[in-house]
């Protein structure tokens, strides 16, 4: 099954260390002969030298900072401790390795092509499909929301009506009245479905993708890389996260943010309400460190903010941002 097989690449990718991907596809998809493998893997690819950064206990680096500053930190509020970890979400984490996944299999499409070893590069761009066929799949199934079970619906509903057309007919109007009813049923249920996915679509979101952020409450320093439109979480874990407690509960704008490792090492990424997130006031050009920031950006704009690569932009359908005019006016200023 691709989930199965998604499953398992992402543990091999996430324990292979700078070499993660290279087992991952040789052993899920089975690409290559021994010579195309090593002719191939050995060449260039997105984060060939700089993969270990991705995993903090295999980073001496973060282990570093690990000495330096706390793990962890208590917020009282109400007179109760909160863990700051408690907004701590795994499920993001993977999506953003699933993305690194993505981004890694183009570059080696890429370079196979660039080899002419067109095989391979088929036999990756099959994998590929795969990979975003899945990825489509979870997304719709964490939003509540799925085109397949849309169209399963509709297809149904015909057969209802059929059905009810045909009880009509042969005058059995008890089976015609339980027809209506289900009927009825279904078309309020897709009519739902319409609104919440029209919903999703019109969705307005406070913050930008690379935008810097400050958490209300913890006060850490974070970066904007993903959103929802609802809290797409477990209910478990919205438990643990007080998402009930908040202001508009789950009925928000959640996203998934990059955590200053200065300020905490081992959070790496948090999944945040957006009343629970306040944008600087002024630019911030201080230092941010994260493993996940040199792959998801090409760098900061004359605003302190971060710029997504193309493919983030188009994960979440987000336009390009520019600075305004008179903040690089600003910049000039402060420069004379």
């Amino acid at each position: 099954m691709p989930g199965a097989c998604l499953s398992s690449s992402l543990a091999a990718y996430a324990s292979g260390g700078g070499c993660g991907a290279v087992a991952m596809v040789s052993s899920d998809v089975r690409l290559l002969g021994k010579n195309h493998m090593n002719s191939m893997f050995t060449g260039p690819s997105l984060w060939h030298q700089d993969m270990r950064r991705l995993y903090p206990t295999s980073s001496s680096r973060i282990r570093g900072i690990s000495l330096r500053v706390n793990a962890t930190w208590p917020f009282k509020g109400n007179g109760k401790e909160v863990d700051v970890n408690i907004e701590r979400s795994e499920a993001a984490n993977e999506d953003i390795l699933i993305f690194f996944f993505q981004l890694d299999l183009e570059t080696r499409i890429q370079y196979a092509l660039n080899m002419e070893q067109y095989e391979a590069a088929q036999q990756l761009r099959n994998k590929l499909d795969e990979v975003e066929t899945e990825i489509i799949k979870q997304r719709e199934a964490r939003r509540g929301s799925s085109k397949s079970e849309a169209q399963d619906k509709a297809i149904y509903l015909l057969r209802l009506r059929a059905d009810l057309q045909k009880a009509v007919e042969n005058e059995n109007y008890s089976a015609a009245a339980e027809l209506r009813d289900e009927i009825s049923k279904l078309e309020a249920e897709t009519l739902a479905a319409s609104a919440k996915t029209l919903a999703y679509e019109n969705t307005h979101y406070a913050f930008r993708l690379g935008q810097r952020v400050r958490h209300k409450k913890f006060g850490y320093r974070a970066v904007i890389c993903g959103m929802d439109p609802v809290c797409c979480e477990s209910s478990s874990w919205m438990e643990i996260a007080n998402v009930d407690k908040l202001i508009q509960g789950s009925n928000q704008p959640f996203y998934q943010v990059l955590v200053d490792v200065h300020a905490d090492p081992n959070l790496l990424v948090a999944y945040v309400a957006e009343e629970n997130l306040l944008a600087n006031e002024q630019p911030d050009m201080s230092r941010f460190d994260h493993p996940y920031a040199s792959f998801l950006f090409y760098g900061m704009d004359t605003a302190g903010d971060f710029i997504p690569i193309k493919q983030l932009r188009e994960k979440y359908n987000r336009p390009r941002h520019e600075v305004p005019a008179d903040m690089h006016d600003e910049d000039s200023d402060s420069n004379l």
